[in-house]
């Protein structure tokens, strides 16, 4: 078989390997409001920040006012369209959430994700009177998203008096949703509307919001996706176009401190104890790389952008971090030495990671002078190189390369990286 139609059948292969998903579970008993709370439409980062008493008085209030306005009749969750909303008492990060509502003229509704709004739920009827807002648009969008797709693709909402079915897929910050089994979401980037400098949330509650009239919710489900679905749906998203570079038994194909790393697995590892650059033999301009890794405690590596295939690629290319910044080791971490970061140039968003030991999915994007990271469905870092100076004490010379080797450049630690693909662009 040739190289290349043998290393994406590995990588499908490796990749569509299926892990039991995890079962549903309700996150209503249908008899009371357990494992739920009150809580206002609130900043969770002036909320993170009070003083404990203050928060927990806050909290208590919301509380109160929750259990005022929310009752449970019949196996269903039931607001009068007042009150603080009713709150999960967990937080979830990747989820498959499943609910049905049933609501009435005028009312006005939203799931919160993450502690944040929201895909909306309205009337979307002329005589609700906010087709100006886009009710006229249907139920189901991402209603406070400013740079990106906000609106559902159809109209899909049920007559009053009729139940809907919505079901929420939430992987990083990338969102669908289903309306009465219609899509209405298709892998939109869901905004942090509380911050928008910064990416959504890893992980938060989920609100039940509502307003203006009277919302039942019954069935609600919620199963937590796994890493290794994650991966699977995230390589499964725009994959046209990608080419594997690793043969998952071998080093064909790439070049460099080929003694310092090994093949184990179908995954490439640094050896422990040894460090070097390891490259594909080919060079590329403008692409797209995907990957998967695996961190060891304390692990260390980096992603090599258009390195020469010589001297440091921190200083004569680009270096991406790949770096346990949770280990002790690093407490004093810079911030343009956490992961994601291009070294030396611009600091990564953090608290994206997945725990030591899991395997992450990565995607790296090159395009002129601009890098873009995306961490397990989140973007962590998105710069233009040309507009940057250097943060470190080091001139980085090569951050202006525009062509030149990808590859891995070892820091003594056993970081491994496996699926790897690139898209020339």
């Amino acid at each position: 078989m040739p190289l290349r139609r043998w290393c994406l059948a590995l990588c499908c292969a490796s990749l569509w390997a299926q892990e039991p998903a995890a079962d549903p579970k309700p996150l209503f008993n249908e008899v009371d409001l357990a494992g739920w709370h009150g809580q206002r439409h609130y900043d969770p980062y002036k909320l993170a920040a009070m003083q404990p008493d203050e928060r927990q008085a806050l909290l208590d209030a919301d509380d109160a006012s929750m259990r005022e306005h929310w009752t449970v009749v019949e196996g269903q969750l039931v607001c009068d369209g007042k009150g603080a909303y009713l709150t999960t008492d967990r937080d979830y990060g990747d989820i498959d959430l499943q609910f049905e509502y049933r609501t009435v003229a005028l009312a006005d509704s939203g799931i919160y994700l993450r502690g944040t709004p929201q895909v909306q739920i309205w009337d979307t009827t002329e005589a609700g009177g906010k087709w100006n807002l886009g009710a006229d648009k249907g139920s189901g969008g991402l209603w406070n998203n400013k740079r990106h797709e906000r609106m559902p693709l159809v109209h899909a909402d049920r007559a009053f008096g009729e139940w809907n079915h919505v079901r929420i897929l939430q992987v990083g910050e990338r969102t669908s949703v289903w309306l009465n089994a219609q899509l209405v979401v298709d892998w939109v980037v869901m905004e942090n509307f509380w911050n928008r400098q910064l990416p959504l949330p890893a992980r938060g509650v989920v609100q039940l919001q509502t307003h203006g009239g009277e919302i039942r919710f019954r069935n609600l489900s919620l199963r937590e996706i796994s890493s290794a679905e994650a991966n699977r749906l995230l390589a499964a998203r725009g994959a046209d176009g990608f080419e594997a570079v690793f043969d998952g038994r071998s080093f064909a194909g790439w070049q460099g401190d080929e003694d310092s790393y090994e093949v184990v697995d179908g995954a490439i590892r640094c050896r422990k104890g040894s460090g070097g650059n390891l490259f594909t033999d080919a060079v590329y301009t403008d692409f797209v790389v995907r990957l998967q890794f695996r961190l060891p405690p304390g692990g260390n590596n980096g992603l090599a952008i258009r390195y020469s295939g010589s001297g440091n690629p921190a200083d004569d290319a680009v270096e991406v971090q790949v770096i346990d910044n949770s280990a002790e080791r690093y407490a004093d971490l810079k911030p343009w030495q956490y992961h994601g970061s291009v070294y030396g140039l611009v600091p990564a968003h953090r608290g994206y990671l997945r725990p030591v030991g899991e395997w992450n999915f990565e995607e790296v994007e090159v395009l002129g002078s601009r890098v873009t990271v995306r961490l397990n469905g989140t973007t962590i870092l998105d710069a233009d190189l040309a507009e940057v100076e250097p943060l470190s004490d080091r001139a980085h010379p090569g951050r202006l390369r525009t062509e030149g080797h990808f590859g891995f450049c070892g820091h003594q630690d056993p970081v491994e990286f496996r699926a790897i693909s690139i898209k020339r662009l």
